[in-house]
């Protein structure tokens, strides 16, 4: 196992997977540094909030089994009418959804928000052996699981031949 990617961010994730599309940002955290990560501290009144930034980055787990490929992410609080999985030309998995935020009365006094909200989107290229007309999603207790059944491999042929002689 490499040290870069336990240094930069999550260990469990590969700044050298092809099959990830996460893109690091050595700025992130860094105020004034013009990165979407921080442009709340850069512009105060920016749309582009930590928070939104937060569930934009949603993690998904991606398991592949011998009968399947499996991923699973974690969607607390997220009803699955708001979230969608596409299967997009060239065998990309796309997951993608929104948070909406709370509603705001004029006597409400807020202390503290940590709960992210706003839009999220994870595309995932599959490998040639995914059936991708055969789909499945699932929600339960706020964890979304989307399972891809693989292709058999086709296993060669061995054919006897009888020697003469």
């Amino acid at each position: 196992m490499s040290i870069i990617p336990s240094l930069i961010g999550n260990p469990r994730s590969n700044v050298f997977d092809p099959f990830s599309l996460d893109v690091w940002d050595p700025f992130q955290g860094f105020p004034f540094s013009g990165s979407n990560s921080s442009s709340a501290l850069s512009f105060p009144g920016s749309e582009i909030s930590k928070e939104t930034s937060q569930l934009a980055n949603t993690r998904i787990d991606w398991k592949e089994t011998p009968e399947a490929h499996i991923f699973r992410a974690d969607l607390p609080g997220i009803s699955k009418e708001e979230v969608k999985v596409e299967v997009e030309e060239g065998r990309v998995l796309q997951i993608s959804g929104e948070r909406s935020r709370e509603k705001e009365e004029k006597n409400d006094k807020w202390h503290r928000v940590e709960r992210s909200s706003g839009k999220f989107l994870r595309r995932f290229r599959l490998p040639e052996n995914a059936k991708i007309d055969q789909v499945k999603a699932s929600m339960e207790n706020g964890v979304l699981t989307v399972s891809i059944p693989k292709a058999e491999e086709k296993k060669p042929e061995i054919k006897s031949v009888q020697i003469s002689g």
